[in-house]
């Protein structure tokens, strides 16, 4: 099920074939989903970017319509941004803007880090890194991101507990991290795409490899990097809910200016951690402002 306006193709990236969505003309934006959710996660956004930017929507691996492999290592957000990477050649792309949510943003800020010649301008929508996001844990937010621990347990326990009724703990997911608290930000498209993910024994499989690598390896490396010293160079545009994740921890700005060389910050009223579906207009209007600057 492809964005309103866009095509869909399959590219080989290198490792894995990535499903692509892409529309528009002008400057290369690619767009990086979250969980539990795929490409429709920007349904209401990117037909608006794709009027000035060639807007590139890839499933991540695991997800969507893109291959799933096997194992913890292979969710490890450095390798999730060398498939970016590779997707860029693909598509004969030296450099890009790069806009990311969720999981999506952990993939961004490892691509910024690690290939800082491939990143134009960053956008990052309600995280903050994974080491400092752990380090913040306290009752409440553990509480709120009960996730982290769920899906990171050994297989296959919570992968045997979600297929016990995926689209139900898709629901209960979705619904529960919004700023409303239910489904009405989701179009019957998306619900019905996550839905299937989440009846997806491979796509289970995945999203959960996806947090163990979160718990382990993406915060080690992420540690390596803060000792290193590494900062991203791109200019960057942080965007978080007012209700959401990161507004827990309590200044999530002041966390990624540790990391970033040239940081602006917009916090999103009145939204919880879908800032795209839930208030998609001020998403836009900051992506816009930030990506089309010279």
């Amino acid at each position: 099920m492809a964005i309103e306006g866009f095509t869909q193709s399959f590219v080989d990236a290198g490792a894995v074939r990535l499903s692509v969505h892409r529309a528009g003309q002008g400057a290369a934006l690619i767009l990086l989903h979250g969980y539990p959710q795929n490409h429709h996660c920007w349904e209401k956004i990117a037909p608006a970017l794709a009027a000035q930017f060639d807007v590139i929507v890839p499933d991540l691996r695991g997800y969507g319509e893109s291959d799933a492999p096997e194992g913890v290592e292979a969710y490890a957000k450095r390798e999730m941004a060398r498939d970016i990477v590779g997707l860029m050649d693909a598509l004969g792309l030296e450099k890009a803007h790069v806009l990311g949510h969720d999981r999506g943003a952990r993939v961004s800020y490892r691509l910024a880090l690690d290939h800082p010649d491939r990143v134009d301008r960053l956008g990052i929508i309600e995280i903050v890194p994974t080491g400092d996001f752990w380090a913040a844990w306290n009752a409440e937010l553990a509480m709120a991101a009960y996730h982290w621990t769920f899906l990171a347990q050994p297989a296959p326990m919570p992968e045997r507990m979600i297929l016990s009724d995926g689209p139900g703990y898709i629901d209960w997911t979705l619904g529960g991290w919004t700023h409303g608290r239910g489904l009405e930000p989701f179009s019957a498209a998306a619900l019905e795409s996550y839905r299937a993910q989440g009846a997806d024994p491979v796509r289970v499989a995945a999203m959960c490899n996806d947090y163990r690598a979160g718990a382990t390896i993406d915060r080690k490396i992420d540690a390596e990097s803060r000792a290193a010293g590494d900062r991203i160079k791109a200019p960057m545009l942080f965007a978080w809910g007012a209700n959401g994740f990161p507004a827990r921890t309590g200044d999530p700005l002041g966390v990624w200016r540790d990391w970033a060389e040239d940081l602006r910050g917009v916090e999103l009223q009145g939204s919880g951690h879908f800032a795209m579906e839930e208030v998609p207009e001020a998403v836009l209007d900051a992506v816009m402002g930030h990506f089309a600057s010279e």
